[in-house]
């Protein structure tokens, strides 16, 4: 008779499902509470790693375990904390090159509105190896020993910003499309243009963006690849077969202005002629004559600054934007910003003129009608002239017309102020500014049908400050201290002072 075995139990397998239903907190009985609590599994062997059990909040960061390209292995979570913030700052105050299929543009990331939080992903990393069973916290660390372990912070790009600044750089990036445009030659209407092109994806493009500041491949400041579409010429030649009439037309002088301020009008009449605005765009006439430079094609010439008559490039712009502001007026379209200048002009009546400095002031306005508008401009050293082309649904009979109105007057005061200009040979002094009577004015609209008034509308109300007598003391100069003698001279503000100054530098006395 056979003797009969004892049956043995496969042990080990009960142990390790019993481990396997311990989580994070307790371990074989033992409560895991900060650094000081903890209970490891040493696993020896080539690829092997230890297993510990503790709260986030204590000990290191696994080794291998990156934030985004930040390596936080074998760090603290304070330490952890502190690089990933310097990351963050880096990226924030950094620049992102776009690139694209014709050229490529370095950006600031404060422009695209580039924010970054990593707190959920520091929680995230901390907790590798320390939560979960034995044999899930085994397998996370095993997995870190043999790879990297990524944790994404959450990337944001502001689309408004971001869209922007696409936008600004389109030409630069990538082959737009050519709208269908206008040219007039002799009185005839041409169409131009209606090719077919690509744009910037804004939203892949950002995208792309978040993606490679939260990767492990990411830098503080690195190169992105613009994600496109294809674009689509804007109008047709049906449109603006519908551009046949006036709209509006408008004339200032400007003969008896200096070289440098009739070039400033040329240019800047050059840069606007020919633009075609379609339904509902709206129009920044900064943003098609800027930048207001040299390598624009600006010339120096007088300008008002803070009060005073200056010696600026793009002087003189203001009379383009001003005559436009009238065209614009009679045309019927609709002003979006409008800014009077900060002293009385000549060459438009009170609250008739729109100024224009760059980046703080412009003038703006929108085609509010159903078909193309065209705007022609001329310039030829005497009087410059708006006339904006359009479809004229307005009905016969009805015309409209413009008064300016001085509501109150302020006298210019008595003084005589001295300012230096680099521009200026040294020594030379110059009258910049004629004294300036203040002036509170308001634009009237009045609107007649078979020549009898229908409406009267307020249009705008302007506010001119007074000002005194201003001259340009000239410190264009190699010598040094000739320039600080004069420069010294002026911020006395005394005539005697400045003119003995001026002696001494020019002739020695």
């Amino acid at each position: 008779m056979k003797k009969k075995r004892k049956k043995k139990f496969p042990y080990i397998p009960v142990l390790t499902v019993a481990l396997a239903a311990i989580g994070c907190s307790a371990l074989l009985g033992h409560t895991v509470s900060g650094a000081q609590s903890s209970e490891s599994a040493q696993v020896s062997g080539s690829g092997r790693a230890s297993v510990t059990a503790s709260s986030s909040t204590g000990g290191t960061i696994e080794k291998n375990v990156y934030i985004g390209p930040v390596n936080v292995g074998g760090m603290t979570m304070e330490e952890a904390k502190e690089a990933v913030d310097a990351y963050i700052q880096e990226v924030e105050e950094g620049t992102t090159t776009l690139e694209g299929t014709i050229g490529s543009q370095k950006v600031s990331n404060s422009d695209l509105g580039i924010t970054i939080d990593a707190a959920d992903a520091l929680k995230q990393a901390a907790d590798v190896g320390k939560c979960g069973n034995l044999v899930s916290r085994y397998k996370q660390v095993s997995d870190c020993a043999n790879s990297r372990e990524v944790f994404e912070p959450d990337v944001q790009v502001d689309m408004d910003k971001a869209s922007t600044v696409f936008k600004m750089y389109q030409d630069q990036l990538v082959q737009a499309p050519v709208d269908y445009g206008l040219k007039r030659d002799n009185g005839t209407f041409t169409v131009t243009g209606g090719t077919p092109g690509t744009e910037v994806d804004a939203s892949g493009t950002a995208q792309t963006i978040q993606d490679y500041y939260a990767s492990a491949s990411g830098d503080a400041s690195g190169d992105v690849t613009v994600a496109t579409k294809d674009a689509q010429p804007q109008g047709s030649k049906e449109e603006l077969s519908k551009v046949t009439d006036v709209l509006g037309t408008y004339s200032t002088n400007y003969s008896s202005s200096t070289a440098g301020r009739k070039a400033n009008i040329a240019r800047a009449t050059e840069l606007l002629n020919g633009t075609v605005v379609y339904p509902g765009d709206m129009v920044s006439v900064y943003a098609i004559t800027g930048p207001l430079t040299a390598e624009n094609g600006y010339e120096l010439a007088g300008a008002y600054e803070n009060g005073t008559t200056v010696q600026d490039y793009g002087g003189g712009i203001c009379q383009v934007s001003s005559t436009l502001y009238n065209a614009v007026l009679y045309s019927e379209l609709e002003v979006d910003e409008r800014n009077n200048h900060s002293m009385i002009v000549s060459y438009v009546e009170p609250s008739r003129d729109a100024a224009i400095a760059g980046g703080v002031l412009d003038f703006k306005f929108s085609n509010n009608t159903d078909a193309p508008i065209y705007i022609e401009g001329t310039a030829d050293g005497s009087t410059v002239t708006y006339t904006i082309y359009g479809q004229d649904t307005r009905e016969a009979g009805r015309t409209i017309d413009f008064q300016s109105v001085i509501t109150g007057t302020e006298d210019a005061p008595d003084t005589t102020t001295y300012i230096t200009d680099d521009n200026l040979a040294l020594g030379t002094i110059q009258l910049s500014q004629q004294p300036h009577q203040g002036t509170t004015a308001e634009l009237w609209k009045y609107v007649y049908e078979n020549g009898i008034q229908v409406s009267k509308q307020q249009i705008n109300s302007s506010v001119y400050k007074p000002a005194g007598t201003v001259y340009s003391v000239g410190t264009k100069s190699d010598d040094a201290d000739a320039v600080a003698t004069v420069k010294a001279a002026v911020k006395t503000q005394d005539a005697d002072t400045i003119n003995q100054a001026v002696q001494q530098v020019l002739y020695g006395n």
